[in-house]
C-alpha cells in the first residue's frame, strides 16, 4: 500500500510538471482545439482571437498571436512577425520567415507542439490530427479559392489547403511532407470533411512580437 501511495504520488507530480511545461518564451504552437466550425473560423479575427484565448489559458501573455492562415487579400507569411519562433518546449522553429519557408526549418510532429506543450497526433495515430488549415501554398502566399471561404464557411461547396504538421502522407511527395501546402480538404470545410482526410480543424499559431 505504501508502495502504491509513493507512486501515485510520484505520477502526480510529473503530471504537474508536465502541465507547467511551456516555456514562458512560447511564440509558437498548434491548436488543441478547432473553435466549432470547421473552417469558418470567424475570419482572420477570429482565428486570432481563438489563438489568444489558448495561449492565454496556457499562461503565456503579453504577446500578440497571428493564425497563420492566408485569405483573398492577406498571405500568412506576411502576418506572423519575423521571428524567431519558439514552442512550448523552448526549441525554435525557425530563426525567420525565410527560414520557415524554407528546407531547414525544425516544424516536425516532435516540435509542432499545442499550447499545451503536448504532441498532437499524426499519421498513424488514432485519430489522426496532422492535417493544418493555411489556405495556403508552400510559399506562404493564398492558395486562391482555397481557404474556406476566407475562413467563415463550412459549407459542402467551399475548400481550404491544409499542410502536415507531421511531414507524412500517402508518398514521398514534396506536397505529402509539407507542413503548409500538402493537399485541399475534400467535401467541403465542416469538421466531418476535415476529419475525413485526417484532420481536425486545427491551425498554427505564430507570435506576431
Amino acid at each position: 500500500m505504501r508502495f502504491a501511495t509513493i507512486t501515485l504520488a510520484c505520477g502526480v507530480a510529473l503530471a504537474a510538471t508536465a502541465a507547467q511545461a511551456q516555456d514562458p518564451g512560447m511564440s509558437f504552437f498548434v491548436t488543441s482545439t478547432n473553435p466549432g466550425s470547421g473552417g469558418n473560423l470567424g475570419g482572420l479575427a477570429g482565428a486570432d482571437a481563438h489563438c489568444a484565448a489558448l495561449a492565454e489559458a496556457a499562461g503565456i501573455t503579453g504577446k500578440t498571436w497571428r493564425a497563420y492562415l492566408s485569405t483573398s487579400t492577406e498571405n500568412a507569411r506576411d502576418r506572423i512577425g519575423a521571428g524567431p519562433w519558439v514552442n512550448a518546449a523552448g526549441v525554435t522553429i525557425a530563426d525567420s520567415v525565410d527560414a520557415l519557408h524554407g528546407p531547414d526549418n525544425a516544424l516536425t510532429k516532435d516540435t509542432a507542439l499545442n499550447e499545451k506543450g503536448e504532441v498532437v497526433n499524426g499519421r498513424g495515430d488514432e485519430p489522426n490530427r496532422h492535417d493544418m488549415l493555411t489556405g495556403s501554398l508552400p510559399d506562404g502566399t493564398v492558395a486562391t479559392g482555397q481557404t474556406c471561404e476566407d475562413w467563415t464557411s463550412d459549407a459542402v461547396e467551399a475548400a481550404g489547403m491544409v499542410g502536415h504538421h507531421d511531414r507524412m502522407g500517402l508518398d514521398d511527395s514534396d506536397a505529402a511532407k509539407s507542413w503548409n501546402s500538402s493537399h485541399a480538404s475534400r467535401g467541403g470545410c465542416g469538421m466531418e470533411a476535415l476529419r475525413g482526410t485526417g484532420g481536425d480543424g486545427l491551425f498554427y499559431c505564430f507570435a506576431a512580437n
